[in-house]
């Protein structure tokens, strides 16, 4: 039986990015039970690719009970259902083994990673108090907007936490004049890497850039289909799996984009842990892990990752997988 239900996760801050703004994770969970066995998955559906809470139930409930893991890659799209359903059939198929999912997908082990923690955009004040609050964390992922003010937020956010590792987010909101402009002075403040800083679909611009601050593809990157239209705009891909649909795509892409030359991020859309430990798998060998959903949470799941300082823990079985 596949069992999918809404559910909402109140975060301990508001979370601001150019798109708007929100105070709680708005998910779907799936539970796929069989011969006595339960396995879970979450997905986040996201409005930017066109997703709802009711169109992602009503793909999963148009799945047949009955349906594989092989079969569910072509019955769905990527995206936020099949990930749910992806994940929860590799819970499931854990726990029916009595074998931890990493060893189902033949890899190593999982052992903790660094992961990013976000700052949501505001006034370059509130952002620098931010900033300092957690300026303990090694990196730090600061949203931008594409407005005047993204400069001085950036300068405000390097004020506040002297030490950290600095990452940006543009959500699609600069130009190509913004770039060259932004780029040398980000550069300059110790920022390593902006995501997606140009629409997906309008990133040609890329081609004829100098890069000098590196470039991550996020919209623009979804699954293997997505990486020949990348070449020679982007250095890195930002692996999601509401974006991929699912680990068992993630863990493909993530060997093709290394295969043709891309580094890696691995990153969330805002969930719970449930969310973020499949996503733990795919992470070990990235260059950049962003999988702090849990921790911009007021309460999450039972029990729920673990983070000791900046570190991701590999997930308990009675979390996942």
């Amino acid at each position: 039986m596949i069992k999918a239900y809404e559910e909402s996760f109140r975060l301990a801050e508001v979370f601001t990015i150019s798109r708007g703004s929100r105070t709680e994770a708005k998910i779907v969970t799936v539970e796929m039970h069989r011969d006595g066995a339960v396995g879970r998955g979450e997905c986040v559906p996201y409005a930017r690719y066109g997703e709802t809470i009711e169109s992602v139930l009503a793909q999963i409930r148009s799945l047949p009970q009955d349906i594989d893991q092989a079969a569910l890659q072509d019955a769905l799209p990527s995206g936020a259902a099949r990930n749910a359903v992806d994940c929860a059939m590799w819970d499931l198929r854990a726990k029916q083994a009595g074998r931890p999912a990493w060893e189902l997908a033949g890899i190593e082990e999982p052992q903790p990673v660094t992961t990013a923690f976000t700052l949501s955009i505001a006034e370059p004040s509130a952002m620098q108090a931010s900033a300092a609050k957690n300026a303990h964390r090694p990196l730090l992922k600061t949203k931008l907007g594409g407005g005047p003010d993204d400069l001085a937020r950036i300068r405000a956010v390097r004020a506040g936490a002297p030490d950290a590792r600095i990452i940006v987010d543009a959500n699609e909101g600069w130009t190509a004049e913004q770039y060259r402009e932004l780029a040398p002075q980000l550069v300059a403040l110790g920022v390593e890497l902006v995501e997606q800083p140009f629409p997906a679909g309008e990133d040609d611009a890329l081609l004829h850039l100098d890069r000098l601050l590196p470039v991550c593809a996020d919209e623009s990157c979804h699954d293997r289909t997505s990486l020949a239209g990348l070449h020679g705009k982007y250095d890195m891909v930002n692996i999601k799996l509401d974006k991929t649909g699912g680990l068992t795509e993630a863990l493909a892409l993530h060997d093709a984009a290394r295969a043709a030359g891309f580094r890696v991020m691995v990153g969330c859309m805002v969930g719970s842990s449930l969310a973020m430990a499949p996503a733990v798998l795919v992470a070990q060998n990235a260059e950049i892990v962003d999988l702090d959903g849990p921790l911009l949470l007021a309460e999450d799941r039972n029990p729920p990752l673990e983070f000791i300082g900046a570190e991701v823990q590999s997930p308990r079985p009675e979390l996942w997988g």
